[in-house]
């Protein structure tokens, strides 16, 4: 008899949390997550900038990065830190690039990244001794391009990643398959064809 009676306690209970769960479940706003434990997880109290946080004793949002923070766009490249200088030229500007300078050091290491660039991206309209007599070349659909060591001897670095950053004639961007450290480091290896 007490076992029957135990039975009919834990039914009855089993049958009120589920009839909460359902009727829990039966809102009318669908896209409600239902009872939030933690709702500043979800939706976190936005402050602006300069008005009053309650958070700091100085109220103010927003805060000086700490100290020997790198900010966004600072690379440090293989123990060489490479300065970030926003890269605020136009596509238009292409004659001004040539007094943009290179923030990367010319080593051994950045001038083999480079090569290893060089292969990937470059090598298949340039051609590996950068003569521009690339694969692509090769079908008669594209113009050759200009040689480094001929045509192209005296280009300025700025003006090579200007290129690489805008396209220029029938070359296209590049900026979206090399970051800016990449685009420095290939320009390294290209100073180095030429010399050939």
């Amino acid at each position: 008899m007490r076992i029957n009676q135990i039975s009919k306690t834990a039914v009855t209970i089993a049958l009120v949390v589920g009839s909460v769960v359902v009727l829990d479940s039966c809102r009318k706003q669908p896209l409600s997550p239902g009872y939030e434990y933690m709702p500043d997880m979800y939706r976190p109290v936005g402050y602006e900038y300069y008005n009053v946080n309650p958070n700091f004793t100085d109220s103010i949002t927003a805060r000086k990065p700490v100290e020997g923070t790198v900010s966004q766009g600072n690379y440090p490249y293989e123990g060489n830190p490479v300065n970030y200088v926003p890269y605020s030229l136009k596509a238009e500007d292409y004659e001004l690039a040539a007094t943009v300078v290179n923030p990367i050091a010319a080593t051994a290491q950045v001038v083999e990244k480079g090569k290893d660039i060089y292969t990937k991206f470059c090598v298949h309209c340039h051609g590996d001794q950068g003569k521009g007599d690339g694969s692509i070349t090769q079908t008669g659909n594209f113009p050759p391009p200009p040689a480094y060591n001929a045509a192209l001897k005296e280009l300025p670095e700025g003006k090579m990643f200007h290129t690489l950053t805008y396209g220029k004639g029938m070359m296209g961007s590049h900026a979206s398959q090399l970051s800016k450290v990449e685009r420095w480091t290939v320009i390294r290896y290209v100073q180095t064809l030429q010399k050939l």
